[in-house]
């Protein structure tokens, strides 16, 4: 099966809904130490909050409904996001959800590490296998 090579340094794409963004905002200034030493990207209005906050760089992609989730897998399919933290709003319904359900099944298809919550972000950033090389298998290849 084919794949991509992880490195030891990760390359992280941080998104949240609105109503998640303040979380994972905190989330990132809690673990910016951790952080910056990876290549860090984001949707819009996220990465630029983000990088003003916590003084992280985050390269910014248009916002979620202005096409930013596609961005986002379009760069997973390029192999240029080894793992997505992604705090979404369960209890808002999205105008872009369809948007958001193509990024998780790309994800996933490309076997890219995906939390969808502080405890599964937190536990990630502190498993062994975060800082070390990593090989992901692309489905049906």
């Amino acid at each position: 099966m084919a794949g991509y090579k992880m490195g030891k340094s990760k390359k992280i794409a941080l998104i949240a809904h609105d109503n998640r963004k303040k979380a994972l905002i905190a989330w990132a200034e809690e673990n910016k130490e951790v952080l910056k030493n990876h290549k860090l990207c984001g949707t819009g209005t996220t990465a630029k909050l983000i990088s003003e906050k916590t003084g992280l760089k985050v390269e910014g992609f248009k916002s979620g409904p202005m096409g930013g989730d596609q961005q986002i897998g379009a760069a997973i399919v390029n192999g240029e996001i080894d793992l997505m933290i992604f705090f979404w709003d369960p209890l808002t319904a999205q105008p872009h959800d369809p948007d958001v359900k193509a990024l998780l099944r790309i994800a996933v298809l490309y076997d890219v590490v995906v939390a969808m919550s502080k405890s599964t972000a937190d536990f990630i950033l502190n498993s062994e296998k975060f800082n070390e090389e990593y090989d992901r298998n692309v489905i049906g290849i």
